[in-house]
């Protein structure tokens, strides 16, 4: 399973880097004498309604997917996880505080509140980035506090605080390389997830604005010819689905693996 997966990231990692040598249309020039045409030798997977080669926008858009979704991951597991650890080592007043704020934002379902933020903040790819991040920190700040709580009190940790060493020392390099592991695998996770809620804030206009190669605003531009021209947006949904279960492949892998109690079940 991990295998499989890691081999679907590797193969759009390799669209993506190659991009510009793996074709040589640009992916925002339109040409409206070439529209919709089928996939062909000169058009592998065809052209859009505005003229466009539909696998140079895949390769690029590439890009801007994963790029994308690794932002929102590093940014929110970031964020997240430093509130949750300092939650959950400090406790009292500071955990309540941070918790109680992790739960209004829990509250809210992540795409709904994610198109308030980017509806606010102006409908582009760079705020929609910035609301997907805002509704997915509290994921890892959870997660974190729960790890920190459940090793605060562990024979090494007291072991550090016995010798004298400072808090945040005891919390960086002794007990985050602990909780690490889980927030790994959510991150993994999460990365399809983001993708799919990007490309859910570009199709319905709140994300990615035109002619932006971007999969999700791909579908909802071909979405009017899906029944003549399919390739349009069948092509970059298929790409989608593929890059998707990829992550949740390497994801639900890298859980098995690293998690002692799922080995000994198996």
């Amino acid at each position: 399973m991990a295998v499989s997966g890691l081999a679907i990231i590797l193969f759009f990692i390799v669209l993506a880097v190659f991009a510009p040598l793996l074709t040589h249309w640009n992916p925002t020039a339109t040409d409206l004498g070439i529209r919709l045409l089928p996939p062909s030798p000169k058009h592998w997977l065809g052209t859009d309604d505005l003229g466009m080669d539909v696998f140079s926008r895949i390769v690029f858009g590439a890009r801007i997917d994963l790029e994308s979704s690794l932002i929102v991951v590093l940014s929110a597991g970031t964020i997240g996880t430093l509130m949750g650890l300092f939650a959950g080592w400090l406790g009292g007043w500071w955990d309540e505080i941070l918790m109680r704020i992790t739960d209004m934002f829990l509250a809210f379902p992540s795409l709904i509140l994610a198109m308030a933020i980017s509806a606010i903040l102006t409908p582009n790819l760079t705020n929609a980035l910035i609301a997907i991040s805002v509704t997915y920190w509290p994921i890892y700040a959870r997660l974190a506090r729960a790890q920190v709580l459940a090793l605060r009190k562990l024979e090494f940790v007291e072991a550090a605080r016995s010798i004298g060493l400072p808090q945040v020392g005891i919390l960086f390099r002794h007990i985050l390389p602990n909780a690490f592991t889980p927030l790994l695998v959510e991150g993994t996770l999460d990365m399809g997830s983001v993708l799919l809620i990007a490309a859910g804030l570009s199709f319905i206009g709140f994300g990615a604005q035109p002619p932006t190669p971007e999969w999700g605003l791909m579908i909802a531009q071909g979405q009017s010819f899906l029944m003549t021209q399919w390739w349009v947006s069948t092509v970059p949904a298929i790409a989608i689905l593929l890059l998707v279960i990829g992550f949740n492949q390497l994801g639900d892998a890298l859980r098995d693996m690293l998690d002692p109690r799922m080995r000994f079940r198996r």
